[in-house]
């Protein structure tokens, strides 16, 4: 079983990923996508994106991180994976998944899996521009308005030769609705040879067991589960008794809190415009696994100087935010 962290745009940045990696579980991650038009973006773009290309394209943790590209135009996908292997990248993805409205008005994400032939020839020319033992993965949704094209969508994409392919067991329609329709991807898997990867609505140990079942997808894709319970890919790896896990590897409250004020410093450094809503932001996911990321989340939401916020982070008020609980 391999554990991969999802893209998601505006979240999971180099800090995330540095944090998540650290905790442990995960095998790849795939950064945020590079948005490609009509030119050859220079290296500061990717490196900005993907600052692990500086590190040999590796977290510190040591977990290799994929360089996402999204795109409609088959040569200029081309031409800027080409410039993504010669800064180092361990490997390339292809974004066809994003369900964003603005991203879909400008030829890009979800919106051209109503078109599977350009779909194959994106991947094909980027497959192509490539050495072959770079990897070239790719991650789709089931479909657009529905999943009547979802097999010649990856049949194309096997016949392109991309590596491997990640399937969020939605159409951009449903969005982020529940529930994810993993059983989609099983009737699939059985038609083609190329690995596949299932993702979404993963947010504990059971809904990954099940995911696998219905999908008969040994390999995970994590997103808004990870951001949720940091510990997600320990305690599924610990679940399935594919690596033993001990359970003082696993999180409480008030070890989240310290990696919430970790977090926030590393973004005050690195990303203060972006500081504050992040922490924010994050909150919000973990409100869904630890009840007292919703009470401080109340405590927090109204302030806006970072050094208050770090303040609170740093010594939370013992009659509401440190009690050891799940």
């Amino acid at each position: 079983m391999r554990l991969i962290l999802a893209p998601m745009e505006g979240v999971l940045d180099a800090a995330m990923r540095a944090l998540l990696t650290r905790i442990g579980g995960y095998d790849r991650c795939v950064t945020e996508f590079v948005r490609i038009t009509n030119q050859q973006l220079p290296a500061r773009v990717f490196q900005r994106r993907c600052p692990e290309l500086l590190q040999g394209g590796h977290t510190a943790a040591g977990v290799p991180v994929y360089v996402q590209l999204l795109g409609g135009d088959p040569d200029y996908m081309a031409l800027n994976a080409r410039t993504v292997e010669t800064l180092g990248a361990p490997g390339i993805d292809l974004n066809f998944g994003c369900p964003s409205k603005t991203v879909n008005r400008n030829d890009g994400g979800s919106t051209l899996l109503r078109e599977p032939e350009r779909v194959h020839r994106i991947v094909t020319r980027v497959r192509q521009a490539v050495s072959p033992q770079v990897p070239v993965t790719v991650k789709i949704r089931l479909g657009f308005h529905d999943s009547s094209l979802l097999e010649d969508i990856v049949c194309g994409i096997e016949a392109a030769h991309a590596t491997e392919l990640c399937i969020h067991a939605r159409t951009r329609l449903d969005g982020y609705k529940p529930p994810a329709y993993w059983e989609q991807i099983g009737r699939i898997r059985t038609r083609v040879r190329l690995p596949l990867i299932a993702n979404g609505e993963i947010w504990s140990p059971a809904d990954a067991h099940q995911a696998r079942q219905e999908s008969g997808c040994p390999d995970l894709m994590l997103g808004r589960g990870a951001l949720s319970r940091p510990d997600l890919a320990l305690a599924i790896r610990q679940d399935q008794a594919d690596t033993p896990i001990p359970d003082t590897a696993l999180l409480h409250w008030p070890q989240i809190q310290v990696l919430l004020y970790q977090h926030s410093v590393v973004m005050s450094q690195n990303h203060p415009k972006y500081a504050v809503s992040r922490i924010k932001q994050w909150l919000t996911y973990l409100r869904r696994q630890y009840p007292e990321a919703g009470q401080l989340f109340a405590h927090l939401k109204r302030l806006s100087d970072l050094h208050t916020i770090q303040q609170v982070l740093a010594h939370p008020d013992p009659r509401g935010f440190a009690h050891e609980s799940r």
